[in-house]
């Protein structure tokens, strides 16, 4: 285990000593914005640096009085924590909650430049709070996290794989509402679709960011132009989340991972009446997991052409309203969207194969969102460029199966991208003419898979056998016939 890493479990322990903490999503809202204060202030320090070197003036976005080297770990002549002027207890609590979190949560106001990073913290600390009520706990995890360097390059990798850590216990609780995606996944979908910079990318269930980041980083290895990198870290990125502390994570990761201005906004996609949405309003790519298995009220059911409580043919109605033409999708929708034949289900899928490209399903293991679910699930791969002719699957099947301690890798999909641009037949995948297609059921089944034995009903299995026996039994008795002439 890394110092880091030693370091975070450091304030772990630290916080189960305070009343306020009590279970996974208080851990990580503590941390998260402990974190967060500290890597905006290394960071502002970095870019003040930076100007200095230019000649020019950098304009924080901290005021001075409020800075992480004032309040939290002010420093004396030898750079160590200056204790005289270090508050604790409940003057450092009173501090935090009365002054520091209203002055942040302040920012939003009469903000001219939604897109600057005054504005999004002021988003975040508008649906954050604190929660560690002990002071003395709070002056101690603000020692710990003083130590570490976010102008490490080293330091920033391994804090977003903790980051994602904190995230991925936050998604499996209850109270989270939303599945963790696995980053193999991810990363996999990210790559299939390819995004490209110039593209807007859009995602209706934000959650932790996990799609913008993989998308952003997947983009960042081109050789971007200065007018290039500020369209994909302020232009690029729209999306909503409906959970507050979902929100603010996903916010913090993304700027943590690179993307300063994320146009992701806090609210409930499926309140938008999608009869209101604009060409204008509409991006190249969605890439999405959205909720599944949520009963939505008839007030959301109101914004649909197809009136439905099931959360995830909602989701999938405004993903296709949200396209542009000739955009490209990729959505995880659990198995019974493809099989389910009611009528709304019925309803959504033929306007999904006569008016959009279904060019590709992705039959995903039993186990991918374990141990937060059982639930069978799909990539469907979608594009504006005209209706269905035929539909490549894909049925990935890794070595093992899939447990909480065995997951999904990334190395478990390279056949699939492989073939997928050629769409090769394999034992693995196979073609589907629309045609072919009864009932609007695109479910995936493998024709080239191994066809387990038919069972007879247990009645006729067990005439079977009597007739075996009385067979046999005449057989016997026809052997010792012979044997006694």
């Amino acid at each position: 285990m890394s110092e880091l890493s030693n370091k975070i479990d450091q304030v772990r322990d630290i916080l189960r000593t305070d009343d306020g903490i009590s279970g996974a999503m208080d851990y990580t809202q503590a941390i998260s914005w402990v974190l967060f204060l500290k890597f905006l202030d290394d960071y502002e320090n970095s870019l003040n640096d930076e100007a200095f070197l230019e000649n020019r003036t950098y304009n924080y976005v901290i005021d001075k009085e409020h800075r992480w080297s004032t309040w939290a770990c002010p420093k004396d002549e030898d750079g160590k924590l200056d204790i005289r002027n270090a508050v604790t207890s409940d003057d450092l609590t009173d501090y935090v909650n009365q002054n520091l979190f209203p002055y942040l949560k302040s920012f939003n106001d009469n903000v001219q430049d939604v897109k600057s990073m005054r504005y999004v913290v002021g988003n975040i600390f508008g649906y954050i709070r604190n929660n560690i009520v002990n002071g003395s706990t709070l002056r101690e995890v603000l020692n710990v996290i003083d130590t570490l360097n976010f102008q490490s390059n080293d330091d920033m990798f391994e804090l977003s794989l903790i980051y994602e850590t904190l995230l991925k216990n936050m998604g499996g609780s209850s109270d989270a509402g939303e599945f963790y995606t696995p980053r193999a996944v991810i990363k996999a979908i990210v790559e299939s679709v390819n995004p490209t910079v110039g593209q807007t990318v859009y995602d209706g269930a934000v959650g932790s960011g996990g799609f913008f980041i993989q998308a952003y980083n997947h983009m960042s290895k081109a050789d971007l132009s200065t007018k290039e990198q500020q369209f994909l870290k302020r232009d690029t990125f729209f999306g909503n989340e409906k959970t507050p502390l979902g929100y603010v994570m996903g916010v913090m990761n993304m700027i943590l991972h690179g993307i300063d201005s994320p146009n992701v906004y806090k609210q409930n996609t499926l309140t938008e009446n999608i009869r209101d949405i604009q060409e204008k309003e509409r991006h190249d790519v969605i890439l999405a997991n959205p909720p599944f298995g949520g009963k939505e009220k008839s007030q959301v059911q109101q914004n649909f052409p197809v009136q439905s409580g099931a959360t995830e043919i909602l989701f999938m109605q405004h993903f296709m309203k949200m396209l542009k033409l000739d955009g490209k999708a990729a959505i995880v929708v659990p198995e019974g969207v493809l099989f389910q034949g009611n009528n709304a289900f019925k309803q959504v899928k033929q306007e999904l194969l006569e008016n959009f490209n279904v060019h590709t399903i992705l039959s995903l293991p039993t186990g991918i969102f374990l141990p937060y679910s059982p639930v069978k699930t799909n990539v469907v791969y979608f594009d504006r460029k005209g209706a269905t002719s035929d539909i490549w699957y894909y049925e990935l099947v890794p070595p093992y199966k899939l447990t909480k301690n065995k997951p999904i890798r990334y190395e478990h999909f390279k056949e699939f991208l492989n073939l997928k641009e050629k769409r090769t037949e394999t034992n693995n995948s196979w073609l589907v003419n629309v045609e072919d297609i009864k009932d609007y059921d695109i479910s995936a089944k493998n024709p080239n898979a191994e066809q387990e034995e038919e069972l007879l009903p247990p009645k006729e299995i067990l005439q079977a056998i009597r007739t075996n026996d009385k067979e046999l039994g005449e057989l016997i008795n026809h052997i010792e016939g012979l044997l006694n002439e």
